[in-house]
């Protein structure tokens, strides 16, 4: 299954909770108004509030904690994600008092172009050692309606972003430069290029470690993958900058040597980040996923300067 082909279950897997709620408020709908019937006039006062209808446009963003992991020099890594309501709006949230951490910087590394619908794992913020039970909060500001949501060191919150426990597997590791180490996990690896207005071309290496037992045994007996099943691929999109960015393909196919070039285009200049995400056998950042279960995809962000 190709990354976009993941993303197109993921909106059906909406689709069919929204029905599914559909139904059931139906129902509920009915039975109360059954109940209604027969009641005392006060309790007709009730109020039944109405099912929430799927927008494309106009909706808020909530941040979203995925949880923690420890880094290998004893500090901690914060997981984020978010729930863009929006089926089809991208919103541009700058930071700042709409957009924002805290305490401490406002600006923690976070997204301020929101993709549609539910993203995992997109970014993580760094907090030192002795962090203990302190809270790092994230507020999203849209339409007047503030959300935030903290993160923390919680014990049942502990996830493991670097390695699926079950089978061994580790994140792609991914590299701007072929001769540098590069980064796995959501952390991942940055890059900073300098580009002509109003393209250029982009280059990432991904290398997997092709482990892949957990999905195996998940498959019915008998059951094989065929060869031309993606078994790894990346996904390239807009994380920060002030106009629009199209790419020649989104999900460029790569290589033997994990070599993945595609074009970025530019609305007008400035500076952008992109993100680049890596994902393996395991699929690229699963719609429901089991506490503790969060591997195994890399996240790579490369800042643009557009000339």
């Amino acid at each position: 299954m190709t990354y976009g082909e993941h993303l197109c279950l993921r909106r059906w897997m909406d689709f069919q909770v929204m029905i599914n709620g559909m139904q059931l408020r139906t129902t509920l709908l009915a039975a109360l108004v059954v109940v209604v019937v027969g009641a005392p006039a006060g309790a007709q006062e009730r109020n039944v509030r109405d099912v929430p209808i799927p927008h494309d446009v106009g909706q808020g963003v909530s941040p979203s904690f995925e949880g923690w992991f420890e880094n290998p020099d004893g500090t901690f890594s914060l997981s984020w994600g978010y729930f863009n309501r929006n089926y089809e709006e991208q919103p541009n949230i700058p930071t700042g008092p709409d957009n924002r951490f805290g305490p401490g910087p406002v600006d923690r590394g976070q997204p301020t172009h929101f993709l549609p619908r539910r993203q995992t794992g997109v970014f993580t913020t760094v907090v030192p050692a002795d962090f203990g039970d302190q809270t790092l909060t994230w507020t999203i500001v849209r339409g007047g309606n503030a959300i935030s949501i903290p993160g923390h060191l919680r014990p049942e919150w502990m996830i493991d972003a670097m390695m699926e426990a079950p089978s061994k597997n580790t994140p792609p590791v991914v590299k701007f430069d072929p001769l540098s180490d590069g980064g796995q996990g959501p952390g991942g690896v940055h890059g900073t290029v300098t580009a002509t207005f109003p393209e250029v071309e982009i280059t990432v290496w991904a290398k997997d470690d092709m482990v892949r037992k957990m999905r195996d045994q998940q498959r019915e007996p008998g059951e094989r993958r065929g060869d031309s099943e993606p078994r790894s691929g990346v996904a390239w999109s807009k994380y920060r900058g002030p106009g629009t960015v199209t790419f020649r393909e989104a999900e460029p196919e790569v290589d033997e040597t994990g070599r993945a070039v595609t074009t970025a285009t530019f609305s007008e200049p400035g500076t952008y980040v992109l993100r680049v995400l890596a994902w393996d056998d395991t699929g690229p950042q699963a719609f429901v996923m089991a506490v503790g279960f969060q591997c195994c995809w890399t996240n790579g962000y490369l800042t643009i300067d557009v000339q």
